[in-house]
């Protein structure tokens, strides 16, 4: 047998003893076994017992490049040399790339088990001897493992669609997923409601609740595994037949500056009003809208030139110009006062009354609270899934969560590393319970 031979066995020897050793890891760690005998995926896994998720994923795509790099200078013909030479300075790059944040993984792994700094070297120069004893050895044993749920404890699920009983918005939202490296995500689940025409809603949700999540699964924009109707319409089988029957406005506005907002919102119409429709039709529509959102006066003004309410009322004009009827609308209110965020406030219900449907999210709702007819509650369970805690009328909602303003509720419904209660599941769990005593 020849040296080179003997080499590659020996190291295959070495992997084979780390992939073991880190066997044992992941089992005190509540990380599945047999993960460790997956390259990347075990990497990436030793991230996750280390709770150094984020270095972990850098790891990963940088060694992942890496190895696409290298196998394809396997392939380079060699008078193409200026090529191979370029690639292998990128290639030693990555390396060192993913030395750097297998190290601070490392790093993370020792401090999680409570060993002292100096361990790295051993890790460094003799990591499969170094992964075995620490998998092997009573003596190492971590301070915090991953937390996977068992299903026994997972909050309670309403399980099944809800029908309209009149012309307006059915949600029916089995789940939305994302693949989320290696690992299938749940981002919303089991969320169920009907809002009639005429119904100005406030979304209320803390970090990662799944706000967002929810208006784009609702509006279109990205489908999840549900059911939405607009006026007994599917919107995802038919997206683009009523897409202009949708209006969204987000936080930031994308307007130049340097046009007029009479051209902003011209230009505006002729992006949302049906093709076919006549421009004696858009220039009657862009004239409503001004007037509706007080704009008249300012009509010739630059957009540069207008005060931070009138941008945002522009903004929002931009959106309602197709007469949508459904209107979502995020945050609204940022940085704005109180007097010029009322007033906003007041022309959303307006819009409603005439038989729109007005989402609204908003994180200082409490100043304008009594304009709203419900509100949605979203909430993090623990799995970290946004779920319905509460749909329905406000003075309502106070009753259900014992609270006597919607910063409480939310607060009640946030978990306890956020500076809430951590009662999330106990009322999705309530708020379920009373849904099908409603259908049942």
């Amino acid at each position: 047998m020849n040296i080179p031979v003997v080499y590659f066995f020996i190291a295959l020897l070495f992997k084979l003893f780390q992939s073991i050793g880190y066997c044992f890891i992941f089992k005190k760690c509540n990380v599945a076994w047999y993960l460790s005998f997956i390259p990347f995926v075990r990497e990436y896994n030793v991230s996750l017992c280390a709770d150094r998720e984020k270095d972990g994923k850098v790891y990963t795509i940088v060694a992942g490049i890496a190895t696409l790099i290298e196998l394809f200078n396997h392939f380079i013909p060699e008078n193409l040399s200026v090529l191979k030479t370029i690639l292998l300075i990128i290639y030693v790059g990555l390396l060192i790339t993913t030395e750097i944040y297998m190290i601070r993984v490392l790093l993370g792994l020792i401090e999680v088990f409570g060993r002292k700094k100096n361990w790295i070297w051993m890790f460094v120069f003799l990591d499969a001897v170094t992964v075995l004893i620490w998998g092997l050895s009573p003596k190492f044993v971590p301070s915090k493992v991953v937390i996977r749920v068992k299903k026994s404890v997972l909050a309670k699920e309403f399980g099944q669609n809800i029908t309209a009983p009149e012309e307006g918005l059915l949600i029916n939202i089995k789940k939305r997923t994302v693949v989320d490296f290696f690992r299938k995500k749940t981002l919303i689940k089991d969320i169920h409601m009907f809002i009639p025409k005429g119904h100005m809603v406030l979304l209320l949700g803390g970090s990662g609740a799944g706000k967002t999540t929810f208006v784009n699964a609702v509006t279109g924009y990205e489908k999840a595994k549900a059911k939405i109707e607009l006026d007994s319409r599917d919107i995802y089988h038919e997206y683009k037949k009523i897409l202009y029957k949708i209006g969204f406005v987000p936080q930031q506005d994308l307007i130049r500056g340097t046009d007029t907002v009479q051209l902003t919102l011209s230009d505006s119409a002729d992006l949302r009003i049906p093709k076919g429709v006549s421009s004696d039709v858009k220039k009657a529509r862009v004239k409503k809208v001004l007037d509706e959102f007080g704009l008249t006066a300012v009509k010739n003004s630059l957009v540069e030139k207008l005060s931070g309410g009138q941008r945002k009322r522009l903004s929002i004009a931009m959106e309602y110009i197709s007469d949508p009827t459904l209107f979502v609308l995020d945050e609204p209110d940022s940085g704005l006062d109180g007097v010029v965020a009322r007033g906003l406030f007041e022309r959303l219900r307006k819009i409603a009354d005439e038989g729109k449907i007005v989402i609204v999210i908003s994180h200082t709702p409490d100043r304008v609270i009594e304009l709203f007819d419900d509100v949605i509650v979203l909430a993090k369970d623990e799995t970290k899934t946004g779920r319905l805690a509460w749909y329905g009328p406000v003075n309502e909602a106070y009753e259900f969560f014992g609270k006597n303003s919607m910063e409480e509720i939310l607060l009640s419904v946030n978990q306890k590393d956020e500076g809430g209660e951590g009662k999330a599941d106990e009322f999705v769990g309530k708020y379920t319970d009373l849904m099908k005593e409603k259908v049942g």
